[in-house]
């Protein structure tokens, strides 16, 4: 089951109460346990839900469950799907009639796909995003630090991991840059290799610039460079990035036609009025430089560097509209795989509710046998405690003992096939019967 904050139609206050962050995760996986056969709580800025597999008990089907026991009956899944709904809004001590309609719920197979669809980026934002996946899996770390995954739920969890993977291989849905930060990234990619020798000079330490240097440098570049005007801001970025034990420093804006020969990457977003890179201080770089090639993005509107530099041989000039272009395009063709995605979605989905049921079978089995066997022990000992006794009518007691017997192993095929009959099912009920009657062959 999946029960998550509908974050198109909730008010931003509301969201944001709903949002779990610190040690309030770890403290509703503790009072989940009660209430669930395992639960992973995933909250981003984007997205609070809730995963879980119900509890289910022998006594439902005493009760009268008439599907299989690896199911839940409607009645009793209303039950729990009210139960947790009254859990959020106590835990987040709101009314639940405050919060109920911009909750939405997915069962069984709905539930699987939403889940899928979800970790393999086509439920994002961003189209194809590869982020979610990432913050599910520290989610379920999360959860089983908590011990608050089942092995039953960790299973699912598995098998929705390795269909993710598989979408995202199987597919273009993810593989085209369609943000700012990742398209640089893939441009730089393109054009150099062995990124260990590489310097990136990043020119102001605005966000936009800081969302593209961190892509860049997650590339595994060498050394960064930080020109700024605050030298705090300037810090703040460079301690950020140092924590990946990359070498940083950071330089006054005023010691960039300095520092520009060092630079293989430039990236550039000052919102400054004025031309921070002239073709003159891009030509003196390059002497220094012995014309290595240089890839310049120029993220600034007005611009930061001199678009006639684009005509210089050995330098690479692209503007924040190139690569929106770029974005663009790319965009389309996400849209374009997503219907591909969506389909083996499907597929996979059907595939992991099979293997699930063949599994669950399998404890099904198990426990009819378990609970068989446990029935004819307890006739054959009461038979035996007769004859004990010296009870003399044997012939009674072996003929009471065999028709407890027959009774005890006929009643669940017989039960099944009731039930097939009533439900006009007639591909089931063959089935019981040629199967019953193979085993009577034997």
């Amino acid at each position: 089951m999946v029960i998550g904050v509908n974050h198109k139609t909730a008010p931003v206050a509301l969201r944001e109460r709903l949002a779990f962050v610190g040690d309030e995760v770890t403290d509703a996986l503790t009072t989940l346990k009660p209430l669930t056969d395992g639960s992973v709580l995933v909250s981003t800025c984007n997205r609070t839900e809730l995963y879980a597999l119900v509890p289910h008990h022998a006594d439902d089907e005493i009760a009268g469950n008439a599907q299989a026991s690896s199911s839940v009956s409607p009645a009793i899944m209303q039950q729990h799907i009210q139960t947790l709904k009254g859990w959020l809004a106590e835990f987040k001590n709101l009314p639940l009639s405050d919060i109920d309609t911009y909750l939405y719920v997915y069962q069984d197979t709905h539930a699987l796909t939403h889940w899928l669809r979800v970790a393999a980026g086509l439920d994002s934002m961003i189209l194809g995003e590869p982020q979610i996946l990432g913050q599910i899996k520290k989610a379920v770390q999360t959860a089983q630090s908590e011990q608050a995954l089942s092995n039953q739920l960790g299973w699912v969890i598995d098998q929705v991991f390795a269909a993710a993977k598989q979408v995202r291989n199987d597919t273009s849905v993810g593989a085209q840059a369609v943000s700012l930060g990742f398209a640089a990234a893939k441009l730089v990619t393109q054009i150099f290799d062995d990124m260990a020798k590489r310097t990136l000079l990043v020119v102001a330490a605005g966000e936009m610039n800081r969302l593209v240097a961190t892509h860049i440098a997650g590339l595994g570049v060498g050394q960064v460079i930080i020109c700024n005007r605050n030298p705090e801001r300037a810090e703040l970025l460079a301690a950020e990035l140092r924590q990946a034990g990359r070498k940083v420093r950071v330089e006054p804006l005023a010691a960039l036609p300095e520092v520009l020969a060092e630079a293989d990457i430039v990236s550039s977003c000052s919102g400054s009025m004025d031309m921070l890179i002239d073709k003159g201080m891009t030509l003196r770089a390059l002497k220094r430089r012995r014309y290595q090639p240089i890839l310049m993005i120029d993220l600034a509107v007005p611009r930061d560097i001199d678009p006639t530099i684009s005509r210089i041989d050995d330098v690479y000039l692209y503007s924040v509209d190139d690569l929106q272009h770029v974005i663009a395009g790319n965009i389309e063709q996400r849209r374009q795989a997503a219907v591909d995605a969506e389909l083996l979605v499907s597929q996979l989905v059907v595939e992991i509710e099979r293997r699930f049921q063949v599994r669950q079978v399998g404890k099904d089995i198990q426990q009819y046998r378990e609970r068989t066997h446990q029935q004819v022990e307890n006739i054959l000992s009461a038979a035996l405690a007769q004859f004990e006794q010296g009870d003399s009518q044997a012939e009674d007691i072996v003929t009471e003992l065999s028709r407890r017997l027959t009774q005890t192993l006929t009643h669940a095929p017989s039960k099944l096939m009731r039930k097939a009959a009533r439900e006009g099912d007639s591909e089931l009920l063959d089935f019981v019967v040629s199967g019953l009657n193979d085993a009577y062959r034997r």
